[in-house]
């Protein structure tokens, strides 16, 4: 299949432009400048250097192409999460970055047009398993990924299918957050929230990566991406310090915690126990990394 990608150097996308060329597929993808373009290329694409923004060099990227993937992505570091400003560019990318593929892609006449979204949508629902219906809660920064998914909503609309997929938190040992992640918990950062009760929901990115893959043959509709077994927050922070040896983490209440966290603490502090088994029935996608137990042991030794 021909498929465009923009986001082709980041976090899921790599991967993904990997896995697609290894597959059999004919892949274009979008580079903002001459070094992303390089990168692209070893990565088995061809490179498109262009502005993500730019209607018309969007039209003139797609053209011939069967399937859009917008995994373009602008996440501030962990650093600089909690002020508003930091999500402008992430937010840009989500709603305006979607409009332009979403038109590029209905002018080309593309079949599918698939977009990355977020499980961190989904409102609190304690120990009780989130599937695709259940309620959404899209407090800030979440807003704009809703816009992203109405875009691909209109895809559909106009005779495509639009296919969104739900990831839950990323982690991988060449993902910057995750090295943050590695770097707070080595210096015991990362505690244990409240009771730790609170479920989290992972997905390792090579398993991202290969779900966008099987995502080329989903008709329309909202997917969800995470491992076979959300962790309780204490349990995922153990699984992450025992996997590098460091010491436990400390407990932190969680008025302490929603302090910290400042304006992300709602987003953040929520427990969700995301449900795989839509996109599993459907395709024959399964992740390799059941759960943080498994993936982060993983990291650590491809670290070592």
């Amino acid at each position: 299949m021909r498929v465009f990608v923009a986001g082709a150097t980041g976090t899921l996308g790599a991967p993904t432009v990997r896995l697609l060329a290894q597959t059999g597929h004919d892949v274009r993808a979008l580079a903002r400048d001459a070094q992303r373009a390089t990168r692209v290329g070893e990565l088995g694409a061809e490179p498109v250097v262009a502005d993500l923004f730019d209607g018309a060099a969007m039209r003139q990227a797609v053209a011939g192409c069967e399937a859009v993937l917008h995994l373009a992505t602008r996440i501030p570091p962990i650093s600089r999460m909690g002020r508003r400003s930091a999500w402008r560019d992430n937010d840009r990318v989500r709603t305006q970055g979607a409009a332009v593929l979403v038109n590029a892609a209905l002018a080309a006449g593309a079949r599918l047009y698939v977009q990355e979204s977020i499980t961190f949508l989904y409102a609190d629902q304690g120990e009780r398993w989130i599937d695709e219906t259940a309620s959404i809660d899209a407090v800030w920064p979440l807003a704009s990924a809703r816009d992203a998914e109405r875009e691909t909503a209109r895809f559909s609309a106009g005779g495509g299918a639009g296919v969104v997929l739900r990831f839950a938190l990323f982690y991988a040992p060449y993902a910057a957050s995750t090295r943050d992640t590695i770097r707070l918990a080595r210096w015991r950062l990362f505690p244990i929230l409240g009771d730790g009760n609170a479920y989290m929901s992972a997905i390792h990115v090579d398993d991202a990566a290969a779900a966008v893959v099987a995502a080329l043959a989903l008709p329309a509709g909202i997917y969800n991406v995470a491992d076979d077994e959300p962790l309780p927050q204490r349990e995922y922070a153990l699984a992450l310090t025992r996997a590098f040896g460091f010491r436990a983490p400390f407990r932190v209440p969680i008025a302490v915690a929603r302090v910290i966290l400042g304006a992300g603490a709602p987003a953040l502090l929520r427990s969700q126990r995301v449900a795989n088994g839509m996109l599993k029935s459907i395709t024959a996608w399964t992740p390799r990394y059941r759960s943080a137990r498994e993936g982060w042991p993983a990291i650590a030794r491809a670290l070592a």
